[in-house]
């Protein structure tokens, strides 16, 4: 297995409880730096402000002033090629598809395990030739 300490995880959620949840998985799955953020706004900010400190975002869709799809569709208008790991308790194919038409490079269904957190990261960041 691939040492994940040298990748940096960007946390998109407006709810601090799952985003909690999510850095404590992070935290145990040894991930170097973990970055949070509670809007789409500020998440894009900040990955504008520093692309290079973050290999991998994972984003609530349900979220308000920006949506997870959004959010998606602004990085990619920015022309920043940073994957996205849409986690959310939206499993209906529709999301599922618009998604997956967006560019998304993973679906995580709310809850997840860890195993299913590290898999979803793993395989996205194998896609965007981050971890050899």
């Amino acid at each position: 297995m691939t040492d994940l300490a040298s990748i940096g995880v960007l946390i998109i959620d407006d709810q601090h409880a799952a985003r909690s949840l999510s850095r404590k998985i992070l935290k145990e799955l040894q991930v170097g730096q973990i970055f949070e953020a509670a809007s789409g706004r500020e998440a894009l900010s900040l990955v504008e402000s520093a692309p290079e400190m973050v290999n991998v975002a994972v984003c609530d869709w349900n979220m308000p002033e920006m949506s997870g799809l959004e959010f998606l569709h602004a990085l990619r208008a920015a022309a920043l090629e940073i994957p996205v790991i849409m986690a959310t308790g939206r499993a209906d194919r529709e999301s599922v598809l618009a998604a997956k038409d967006a560019g998304v490079a993973g679906y995580l269904a709310k809850p997840f395990s860890l195993m299913q957190f590290e898999a979803k990261i793993r395989a996205a960041l194998a896609r965007s030739a981050v971890l050899a």
